[in-house]
Formats: structure tokens, C-alpha cells, sequence
């Protein structure tokens, strides 16, 4: 038998607004077309004014946990993926757990950016392996639309708000692959790729929020080899392939990324949970947000073998294999 990290209980949150693309064109040289070609992206949702990280991420829990039947009393602690939290410090996690009324346990943030769903889901995995937490909710919540360059059209037009969470529940399953539950995940990082993707402020270096910055053609470049590596990587330590896959959940941060890492890993894109026309890129929000999506829809249903894949600034990478 094997202590395996189970989804019982899913949910997320859009923020009521909803940005289409048009409305960029009054204020930059680009147009609805230009944003649709090279990103997908058609609209996106920006958090009102008020709206916090926590807040989001709070709601998105909720569903999860209504999802599961459960209540906050039932939950041993909480991760949040975030690198928009509210407050430098405490965390957001440590904010969500005070407005799901959560009076025990622990919770704590993991910052990897857009990888950053992947990597605490991993984190939530080991918690529940090795003993020391028997329900973790793992949430991804973002306000990047807090720290855009408004200028800046290669950026501003990408990214969006929301919240997206799962309930983890630890079950001594069989120990075979054809477990539900998390099966086998794979992290990376490369501090030399920092300057491709970052935020040009902080506590420590300017004292401010400072602006997101990047290197989009380059980004692209590492990001389909890395993804579908990674992918790969880590459904070769669960004993499985490309072929045993029933749907790819990647992060949402631009079409042809998810084209060219579903084609590299020999997959149709009938295979391919697909949101980022809806959310644009919600950095670590993305994963959750399509699989709850993709549950909604009805693609996702109970015994489909999922790879979550994601990459972000560091550059950080990573993918999970799971079984739903």
C-alpha cells in the first residue's frame, strides 16, 4: 500500500471584471488581432479595486471545499502559490486561513511564479507522503495585474487575475500507477535565465513593487523544450507515457507554447485543457483555474490520467502526474 495525495475537492474565482481586448487598443499601439495572433488570448479578468490575492484565494478555496463536502475544521493546512501576495509579509496563505475561519494546522506560501501551482503541489504531495498533513488545500492566486507596466504592449495585454484550488486528501492506495492521486512530479530551476522573466523592484533592492519585465522570443524558446521535458521526465517516474495521457492541464500563457509542447510531446490538442483565451495569463492562478474549468466542462472526469506542465520566471519548471 502507498500513501497517495488524492483530489477530492476543486474550485476557483474570476474576478467580475472582464477586460477584452479592444480595450487596450485606445491606450496602445496594438489591436484585438495582434493580441489574438500571437498570444490566444481574447480576454482576461483584472481583480477590482480592494480585491487582494487573499481574497481571491479565499473564495477559490471555498469552492474546493464545497466541492469536497468539507469544511476548513477538516483541513490540515494550506498552500498558497502566489508571487502578487498582499503584504510582504505575513503570508497569504496565513490571510486565508483566517478568513476560512481555520483555527489550527499551518499554511504557508511557495513563490515560483508561473511554476509556482506545480511546485506546491509537490510540496502538498510530500506533506501528505510523508505523514504530516492528511488534507492540504493548494491554492494558485494572482493580482498581476497590480504590477504591469501599462506602457509596456509586449507585457500588459498578457496577463490576468484569478484564483484556483484543490483539496488533497492523503488514501493508502495499491502503490501501482493506476492509483488516483499524485503519482510523479519533476522540479527544475536555472538561476542564470533570471534577467528573461523577473519584476524590476523588491524589499531589498529598490524598496518598491516595481514592474514585470520581459523577454518574450526568449522565453518561448526555453519554454516548449523545457515544458515537454519535464513532462516527459515525470511521467517516465510514474511508469507511464505521452500515450497513456488523457489530458495535458499546462500553465496558460500562450497558445503556441501549449500547441508546441502538446506536438513535441506527440499529442493532439484534442488532448489539451485550453483556457487562456478566457483567463490570459494568470501565472501560478493558470493550472487550477483550467482544471476546475476542465472539470466544469465535463472534460475531466474521475480515473483520467492528467500532466500538469509549467514554467516561469527563475527560470523555474516543473510538471505533476496525476491520476483524477
Amino acid at each position: 500500500m502507498t500513501r497517495r495525495a488524492v483530489v477530492v475537492g476543486i474550485g476557483h474565482y474570476l474576478p467580475e471584471r472582464v477586460v477584452e481586448n479592444a480595450e487596450f487598443e485606445a491606450s496602445l499601439d496594438t489591436t484585438d488581432e495582434w493580441i489574438r495572433t500571437r498570444s490566444g488570448i481574447e480576454r482576461r479578468h483584472f481583480a477590482a479595486e480592494g480585491e487582494t490575492t487573499s481574497d481571491m484565494a479565499a473564495k477559490a478555496a471555498e469552492g474546493a471545499l464545497a466541492d469536497a463536502g468539507l469544511t476548513a475544521e477538516d483541513v490540515d493546512a494550506i498552500v498558497v502559490a502566489t508571487s502578487t501576495a498582499d503584504l510582504t509579509f505575513p503570508s497569504a496563505a496565513t490571510m486565508v486561513q483566517s478568513k476560512l475561519g481555520m483555527t489550527k494546522g499551518f499554511a504557508f506560501d511557495v513563490q515560483a511564479v508561473c511554476a509556482g501551482f506545480v511546485y506546491a503541489l509537490s510540496n502538498a504531495n510530500a506533506l501528505i507522503a510523508s505523514g504530516q498533513a492528511e488534507r492540504v488545500l493548494v491554492i494558485g492566486a494572482e493580482t498581476f495585474s497590480r504590477i504591469m507596466d501599462w506602457t509596456d504592449r509586449s507585457t500588459c495585454v498578457l496577463f490576468g487575475d484569478g484564483a484556483g484550488a484543490l483539496l488533497l486528501e492523503g488514501q493508502e492506495l495499491a502503490g501501482t500507477n493506476k492509483d488516483r492521486g499524485i503519482l510523479a512530479t519533476d522540479l527544475n530551476s536555472d538561476g542564470r535565465y533570471k534577467d528573461l522573466l523577473y519584476v524590476d523592484g523588491g524589499v531589498s533592492s529598490t524598496q518598491s513593487t516595481g514592474h514585470l519585465r520581459m523577454q518574450g522570443n526568449q522565453v518561448f524558446r526555453h519554454a516548449v523544450e523545457k515544458l515537454a521535458s519535464t513532462a516527459n521526465t515525470a511521467l517516465d517516474r510514474a511508469g507511464l507515457s505521452a500515450a497513456d495521457v488523457d489530458w495535458i492541464v499546462p500553465h496558460q500563457a500562450n497558445i503556441r507554447i501549449i500547441q508546441g509542447t502538446a506536438k513535441k510531446m506527440g499529442l493532439s490538442m484534442d488532448n489539451v485543457v485550453v483556457t487562456v483565451q478566457d483567463h490570459g495569463n494568470t501565472s501560478a492562478a493558470s493550472i487550477p483555474l483550467a482544471l476546475s474549468v476542465g472539470k466544469e466542462r465535463g472534460q475531466i472526469k474521475e480515473g483520467d490520467l492528467i500532466v500538469t506542465e509549467a514554467i516561469g520566471g527563475g527560470l523555474a519548471w516543473g510538471a505533476v502526474v496525476l491520476r483524477w
